[in-house]
């Protein structure tokens, strides 16, 4: 039994599942302001979701304090989780992170990350729901 989320297919029916700022962000590409998201700082052992179709993104333990004000990680749960292509918006060329289930925009990802890695990806706390896992 698959017990994901449907994945919607028109904007009409994300909105009706999503928070507006989750809807800007996550279905629109938006970016929410530093320091402000609700798992930035956050440090609670479990796992982070997509918002959008419950897909496991990231683990608690591969999280880091990047000092950017964004939740941080240095890998996904799996590397078919996350999804990168080149973003040239805003006159700069970044890798996007979006969630290979449902292309919801997760953030960005840098080459400035700890070890073993080297990478941070800085996500959306918006983009994010958390499930509390003492085991991870």
């Amino acid at each position: 039994m698959n017990d994901k989320p449907s994945i919607p297919a028109k904007d009409v029916d994300w909105r009706d599942r999503l928070s507006p700022e989750q809807f800007r962000v996550a279905r629109e590409g938006g970016t929410e302001p530093a320091f402000t998201g609700c798992y930035w700082d956050h440090h609670e052992p479990g796992l982070y979701r997509c918002v959008c179709c419950g897909e496991a993104l990231f683990r608690s333990g591969e999280k880091f304090d990047s000092g950017s004000g964004w939740p941080s990680y240095w890998q996904p749960t799996d590397e078919a989780a996350v999804r990168t292509i080149e973003d040239h918006s805003h006159g700069m060329r970044r890798i996007e992170a979006r969630c290979t289930r449902c292309d919801a925009h997760l953030g960005h990802v840098f080459p400035d990350g700890p070890p073993p890695t080297g990478l941070r990806y800085c996500i959306n706390s918006a983009s994010l729901d958390f499930e509390a896992d003492d085991s991870i």
